[in-house]
Formats: structure tokens, sequence, C-alpha cells
């Protein structure tokens, strides 16, 4: 019941949609509880008249009439409930999944960290259908449902009491035997759904990286894990269905025995004159007006099974806070110069495992600092921390003397444009991708200004010239991730979308190490426009990036080793930076440099 509250509440602000709707529905059902007594008096005035009484023929063709208009009532308000019926599932998918998705974007990155995207998808799909299901059932079934039993209960036990009592032992008796597998269905249910989001989460990861899976050969790998997954899910649906269909039977049977008994109480009633014919048809038509309701109960608690079921795991993620959030009154950030300062700065992923300790270093305005270290050392977690993906454990960030964690995270963000090594584009057209950060620039243009500034963007890119030469310029679709672009046109869209965003302060993941040199110098260039005026921290791949820097901090051990100018630490004997200095004259260390994650220039 808790669980049903919940999703009650969770779509709360569709209740106009709920009130028309129960209205048309008991409405409907008063209607239809109408016609068994037309019927009686039908099947009475019919008896009298055939036993040779006198009859009101008139008086029976009027009510001939008026079950024709009832049942013709009865279709409009059915077609009207099914077409607000339909509207209200589509607004009950749309709130849930624009709440879900508003949700999850608003999750920090330790979240995904431990999540598989397949698995965030497949809890949105199951969770959403099965909740709407429920709801439109109830909405369109409940209080019709209620009323009916009510009704017919009080209308049998007027004309036969015994009957009554049958049917009032009937309905607790269905729903005892309905919950009472209830529990154990749940529970077969979260394993399969389990084994549902593992077998969908690794499909979407097998497909979003289909190259991998082919030049490694292991589409039979991939093949096999999802069929093993969906061969626990058939032999754990084989014992879920077992135990469902046995207390099904048990519910059908005690059904059958109770209307068994219901029948004959009527007959004997009806054979020794206690009630007329008329009556008689009127409780047989009653009596199995109440199968109606048992059925939908029957029905309907299935559906809540399985909508408290997959509910759960949507509401898991619905109830996740997100573990960082703006203080309350925070200002935005106002970049005047662009210093950055890192400030006894401590991280840790998990208690105790401590990955940066005490960093300390700042970046002047306008100035270009490479960070530079083994694969491992924290030069991403680094990153991470000044666009406040994570939080610190200890110390402080600001920026212009403005500590980060006192400002919004969406003008922080605003303010720091980042290329990754990887460029992380998005299907859609080419402009698209370039205009993707417009909106956080917080700037108006006028769609002309936007198209001189998207050019501009790409020609300072240095892409402007191979987006002209492609098939539909600059609305050519280039796939999911850019697949039909290479990744020289890649890194420069992603660059040129950085450009048009025109932050004060820059990231650069540095977006070189992999391409070829040709599209090396090509992207260098684009690089070198975006970096000018610039606050930039780069995350330094080649030698030849880290010697035009202004600074190098040398991360080893999670802390500062060494800062300062390249001419100043390449005369350092046993720094990092003389060190990759070093190694760059000897062709035969080219194995060490790569625990660098550096490549010689």
């Amino acid at each position: 019941m808790k669980d049903l509250i919940k999703i009650i509440r969770f779509t709360g602000s569709l209740w106009r949609y709920y009130a028309v709707i129960s209205f048309f529905v008991i409405f409907a059902a008063v209607l239809n509880l109408v016609n068994p007594f037309i019927t009686r008096s039908i099947v009475d005035g019919v008896v009298a008249h055939l036993t040779g009484h006198t009859t009101n023929v008139r008086w029976l063709e009027i009510l001939v009439v008026a079950m024709f208009v009832i049942q013709m009532i009865s279709v409009v308000l059915s077609n009207i409930n099914g077409y607000l019926g339909d509207l209200l599932s589509a607004r009950i998918n749309s709130l849930l999944s624009r709440r879900y998705y508003a949700h999850i974007l608003n999750l920090p990155i330790s979240y995904y960290d431990n999540e598989i995207t397949g698995k965030i998808t497949a809890r949105l799909e199951r969770s959403i259908n099965t909740i709407s299901n429920l709801m439109q059932a109830m909405v369109n079934n409940l209080a019709q449902m209620v009323l009916t039993i009510i009704f017919t209960l009080v209308a049998i036990a007027i004309f036969s009491w015994p009957v009554a009592v049958l049917l009032a032992i009937l309905f607790p008796l269905y729903v005892w035997l309905t919950r009472r597998s209830s529990k154990a269905w749940q529970e077969v249910q979260k394993k399969i759904n389990y084994d549902v989001d593992l077998a969908n989460g690794r499909f979407v990861e097998s497909v979003g990286q289909i190259r991998v899976v082919k030049s490694f050969v292991t589409e039979l790998r991939e093949l096999s894990y999802f069929s093993g997954k969906r061969d626990s899910i058939e032999s754990l649906t084989k014992v879920q269905s077992a135990r469902w269909h046995w207390y099904d039977a048990a519910r059908r049977t005690a059904l059958a025995i109770i209307f068994f008994g219901i029948y004959g109480i009527i007959f004997y009633q009806t054979y020794v004159h206690q009630i007329t014919i008329g009556t008689m048809t009127l409780l047989i038509t009653l009596t199995t007006m109440a199968q109606g309701p048992l059925n939908f109960m029957s029905g309907l608690i299935d559906n809540l099974q399985r909508a408290i079921a997959d509910s759960r795991d949507y509401f898991a993620v619905m109830d996740t806070e997100p573990d960082i959030v703006d203080d309350t009154g925070a200002e935005t950030l106002k970049v005047t110069k662009g210093k950055i300062e890192f400030k006894d700065v401590d991280f840790a992923y998990k208690a105790g495992a401590k990955v940066l300790e005490k960093i300390s270093f700042a970046v002047k305005a306008s100035s270009k600092l490479a960070l530079v270290g083994e694969s491992g050392e924290g030069k991403t977690t680094i990153s991470n921390l000044l666009l406040r993906f994570y939080e610190p454990s200890g110390g402080q960030i600001t920026i212009d003397g403005q500590d980060i964690s006192r400002v919004t995270q969406s003008s922080l963000r605003a303010a720091v444009g980042v290329v990754f090594q990887d460029p992380s584009l998005f299907s859609g057209s080419i402009r698209d991708n370039i205009t993707y950060g417009y909106e956080s620039t917080q700037k108006k243009m006028t769609k002309k200004a936007l198209e001189k500034a998207t050019i501009d963007a790409a020609k300072a890119a240095n892409a402007d010239e191979f987006i002209r030469k492609l098939s539909r310029g600059y609305d050519t679709e280039i796939g999911e991730r850019g697949v039909k672009l290479s990744g020289g046109q890649k890194q420069r869209i992603a660059i040129a979308r950085a450009i048009l965003k025109n932050p004060p302060i820059l990231i650069l993941d540095e977006a070189t190490s992999s391409l070829d040199s040709r599209a090396e110098r090509e992207v260098q260039d684009a690089l070198e426009h975006l970096m000018h005026g610039r606050t930039t921290i780069i995350i330094a791949h080649r030698l030849s990036t880290i010697a035009s820097v202004d600074a190098i901090a040398g991360i080893s051990g999670g802390r500062v080793v060494e800062f300062g100018t390249p001419a100043k630490l390449a005369q350092k004997s046993r720094g990092i930076y003389a060190e990759l200095l070093h190694l760059q004259t000897d062709a035969n260390n080219k194995a060490l440099l790569s625990k660098y994650q550096i490549a010689k220039s």
C-alpha cells in the first residue's frame, strides 16, 4: 500500500484527469446497474402477459427503448473514457520520463561511475510502462468496481440475503488468495529485473562499441553473455508463473464453488415461489456482474504487483540525492581575470584511499599550465574538481578569489570550456554540434548572428574548409558520436564548439596524441586560437605542447612535486619534466615515456 500511495502522489498533478475520468466511469456504472432492474420489470411483465394477467404493453415498450438509450449512452461514455484514458497514459509517460531524465541529469558524475547506461534506460522504459498501465486501469475501473460491488451487494441483499452473504464471503477470500501470491511474485520479479537490466545494459554497451566487438571478433562472446541472462530470465519466469497459476487455480476454484451455491439458492427460491422469474433474472444478472469486479480485482492486483516491483528501481533512482548541490544563496561566478588557485586540496574516490593530497598551485590569468605525471597520479581528477564533478574532501579551489563551492554549478561550468581527448560529439548535424553549448554562453543572438558566429568558430578551429566540402556543408549529419568524420575532423568540431561557447577558462585533455602528423598540426593550430587570451589547464600528452606553456605542475603520489616554467624545470636534475626531456633524446625510451602518457614530438 505504501508503494501504491507513493505512485499516486508522484502523479498527483494529473488529478484533473483522474477526476473527470472517474466522474464518467461512475456515471456509466450507475447506468449499467439500472439495466438489470429494467430487465426484471420486462421479464415479470412478459410472464404476467403469458399467464393471462393484465400487462401495460406501452410501459414495456418504454422500458425496452430505455434499455437501448442507456446502452447508447454507455457506448458514448465508454469511448470518451477511452480517449481520456489514452491522454492520461501519455501524460503519465511524459511526466515520469521528464522527471526521471531531469533527475539523472542532475546526478553527479560519481553516480554514472557506478552505473551501466543500458540499466538506466531499461529502468526508465520498464517502470514507466507498468506505472502508466496501472494508473490507467485504476482510474478507468476502480471507481466502477467499488460502486458495482457495493450496489450489487445491497441490491442482492434486498431480494436474497443468503446470496449476498455468499458474495460477501467471496470478495475478501478472493483478495486474500491473490495477495498470498504477491510477495513471492515480487521476489522473483526483482531477480528478473536484475537480469533484464544486465542483459539490456550489455546490449546497449556492445552496440555502442560495435567496432571494438567486431575488431576483437567477440560477437559470440557478447551473444553468449546476453543469451545466458535471457536463459536465466526464462528459468525465473517458469518458477514465477507456476506459483501465480497455482494461486489463480485456487481463486477460480473458490469462485466456482461459491457461485455454484449462489445459483443453487437462486433457482431453489424461484422454484418454491419465494422470488419471481423477473427477480431470478435480476439476481443472476447482478451476480454475473459481480464477477467483473472480481476478475478486474485479480488483474488489478497483478498489475499492482508488477508496478510495485518495476517502480522500485525507478524510485530508487528518484530518491538518490545529488551529493553535490548548490549552497542556499549561491551566487553566480563572475570571472574578471581568470586566476585559478588550488589551496591544500585533498580528494579520495573512496574513504581511506586518497588520490590527491595537499594539492596547491596557482594559474595566472590568461596563462597556460600543463599537468604532467605518470598515469593514475590524479591529473584528470584535478580537472574534474575544477569543474566540480566531485567535491574535494579538504582544501579550497578558487577562481578570481571566489570559492567554487559557493557559486552555482551552472555558472561555474558555463565559465569553463573543455576539449576532451575523445571529442564526444552527438548525432545530428555539424551545426548542431558546434552550437551545442551556445545556450550556456548566456548571449542572445539573432539567427543570422548565430550563423555567422558558428562559421567564425569553425574557421578559427580550421574546420570551415572541410565542412564546406561535405555533401550538405554545415547541415551534414555526422552519425552517432561523429562516426562519419575522421579523428582530426571530429576534434576540430569539438574545438569550434568550445570557441563558440567563448569561456574565459579552458581545460584541454590534449586532443592531438592519437592523430596523424597533418591532422595534429591542424588541430594544434586550432587549439592555439582557442587558448589565446584564456586561462588554460592542459593535461599534456606531447612534449611540444608542454614546452610552449607558461608553467608546469609535476604530479606524483597525488602531490605537486614540482612547479615552474619549462625553462626552470628543465634545469632540475631529477624533476619529472627534466626526466621527460632526457627520455626524449633516447630512442630506446619509448616505453618509459608511455608511462607518462607522453608521445615524442
